[in-house]
């Protein structure tokens, strides 16, 4: 087993959150007392508490998140706001891939302000899911309670599918042998923990790999996360909805925490102006000050994008597209 030191995430993010970059993102939001305001990924319930604390009475605030933790963390928060005059909270556990359906369900339509936040909270490491290696835990690396788990895939998926899901979505140069050493491991026992899954990895990278900084199989299990959520995919059909439910000049604001995502924002983000539905807010990612970086580690790699809705209702054309240009790109 790897010792602790090689590991990328830190032991003091368990069982808390901070969120990063709020005072960018409530500074591109720039909300108004009566705005409709989606978070759609709830989290650690930070940016719902300040987003909710902004809203009056004429407000209306939607949370959504895969985790049924995570909207418990929303409950509470809208409870501890003891104003009279406290927004409107719908809080739902769906993913927000079907964030048009939540709306329609809740008879909600244009809203003025959206936020992704695409990081995983120090909660959910706390929760022995899967997602962390610094402990032996069952290998589910689910966000909700069903579905398949991340132990499914690594026992199921031949070598050649297993190596390009690694370095499609860890990027990790070691896929190949990685995939390789992860059959041979199955091949004697299913691997069912995060320790079987470390061994494997360690079992396919070279030793100067495995005394890095950085522990040797922080790729390998963020490929299996996004794979195992569907992360991608969803990403792609939250952001149609998003630019669906945009009401004119509303804005939306994303956050992610790796080259993939946020290479999947900013192309979506590029489309849908080169479509005519708005403008960026910048060019150029909104990226964490050094202040926030020292005070929170795990800020190092957030990137904030905004993107405004154009001032007219969206025509038939640019409907269609963010139908079936978006949610497939």
């Amino acid at each position: 087993m790897l010792s602790p030191k090689n590991s990328a995430m830190p032991t003091d993010m368990e069982a808390r959150h901070e969120s990063v970059l709020m005072r960018e993102v409530l500074e591109v939001l720039s909300l108004a007392p009566n705005d409709t305001v989606v978070d759609a990924t709830l989290g650690g319930a930070g940016h719902f508490a300040k987003l909710c604390s902004l809203l009056s009475e004429g407000g209306v605030i939607i949370g959504i998140d895969a985790d049924p933790a995570a909207v418990m963390r929303a409950r509470t928060a809208y409870a501890l706001d003891r104003r009279p005059e406290r927004p409107v909270a719908h809080l739902v556990n769906d993913n927000f891939r079907n964030l048009a359906r939540i709306l329609k369900r809740l008879d909600i339509g244009l809203v003025e302000k959206i936020l992704f936040d695409l990081g995983w909270s120090g909660y959910q490491i706390s929760e022995m899911r899967g997602f962390s290696f610094q402990n032996d835990e069952p290998l589910l690396m689910t966000y909700g309670d069903s579905g398949e788990t991340a132990a499914d895939i690594v026992n199921t998926t031949t070598e050649t599918e297993l190596a390009n899901l690694i370095f499609t979505y860890g990027d990790e140069r070691f896929a190949r042998s990685i995939a390789h050493a992860i059959v041979a491991a199955r091949s004697k026992e299913r691997i069912l923990t995060t320790g079987a899954l470390v061994a494997a990895v360690a079992a396919g990278t070279p030793r100067w790999y495995r005394e890095r900084k950085i522990h040797p199989a922080t790729k390998t299990f963020q490929a299996l996360r996004i794979a195992t959520n569907d992360e991608i995919g969803a990403l792609r059909e939250g952001l149609a909805a998003a630019f669906s439910a945009l009401a004119p000049g509303g804005r939306l604001a994303v956050i992610s925490f790796h080259s993939i995502e946020d290479r999947v924002v900013k192309n979506a983000l590029r489309d849908a102006v080169q479509a005519g539905l708005g403008t960026v807010y910048s060019k150029k990612p909104i990226v964490p000050a050094q202040s926030e970086i020292r005070e929170n580690h795990r800020a190092r790699s957030a990137k904030l994008r905004v993107f405004e809705r154009g001032p007219v209702a969206l025509s038939a054309g640019q409907v269609d597209f963010i139908a079936s240009t978006l949610s497939y790109a």
